[in-house]
């Protein structure tokens, strides 16, 4: 199309139409623009369904991500609960009168309760590599890359949380390494000594005493206080926000 006016064009300049010659060389470079901006709309057409992709796969991702740390934080609030149900039957025969702790019990609740230390690890590989990266603002939604943005935010206040509520794990844990308590009463009665080969004794110590100790009802108490708070104040909270993520994913998932 462009030699057909460049023919006209040289013609009309031999046969000095120079009116005629203008209108031709305008409608020239007409041309010339139109090829430039449909070569422009198909370059930017191509851009964008390249970004279309790659958001998907980062939703998809992210979506996974997610669902993992969902499952690893429902799993940790049941663990946190039955910490929680353990101590407080504990305290229950610390305040009974009637006497119905046996050492058997006592061994049982005291190694299924803390036993346990708590700590959430996310699966944040991939939104790590989405922010390091810069592709975090590929994310069209506003609103999840916000949430995505104070999400590392939120693991370090969870973080905090679970080393107070080991500190305090800890200190109850304290009194059994002193010599009025026996650990190997608490691994004979719920078969650890046998999983880890250790011989069995002949005589055990009676840890029933500790239930008299005002330093073990006071961590004990301790203990459930910041069980509870890790519980109603982080984990529960944390479980909503990943819910909010993952719906506001599938959100953005089923618009594509």
């Amino acid at each position: 199309m462009i030699k057909f006016f460049r023919k006209i064009r040289q013609k009309l300049i031999e046969e000095k139409r120079i009116n005629n010659y203008l209108i031709y060389a305008l409608g020239e470079i007409v041309l010339v623009v139109i090829g430039i901006l449909i070569a422009l709309a198909i370059n930017n057409a191509n851009l964008r369904r390249i970004d279309s992709n790659n958001e998907q796969n980062y939703l998809e991702g992210l979506r996974f991500e997610f669902q993992v740390s969902k499952m690893k934080l429902t799993e940790l609030l049941a663990v946190n609960q039955k910490n929680l149900d353990g101590a407080r039957e504990i305290l229950n025969f610390i305040h009974s009168e009637s006497g119905q702790a046996t050492d058997q019990r006592l061994s049982e609740l005291l190694f299924g309760t803390f036993s346990d230390d708590i700590s959430f690890n996310a699966n944040n590989s991939f939104l790590n590599e989405l922010i390091n990266s810069g592709n975090l603002k590929n994310i069209s939604s506003i609103e999840l890359r916000k949430k995505l943005t104070s999400w590392l935010a939120t693991m370090d206040d969870i973080k905090r949380q679970e080393a107070e509520l080991s500190s305090q794990r800890e200190d109850v844990l304290d009194l059994f390494r002193t010599e009025d308590y026996s650990i190997l009463t608490i691994f004979e009665q719920t078969g650890l000594s046998q999983a880890l080969d250790i011989p069995a004794a002949s005589n055990l110590q009676s840890n029933l005493g500790i239930l008299d100790s005002r330093a073990f009802e006071n961590d004990l108490l301790i203990f459930m206080l910041t069980s509870e708070a890790t519980k109603t104040n982080h984990y529960q909270p944390l479980l909503e926000n990943i819910d909010d993520i993952l719906e506001l994913i599938e959100g953005e998932l089923e618009g594509k």
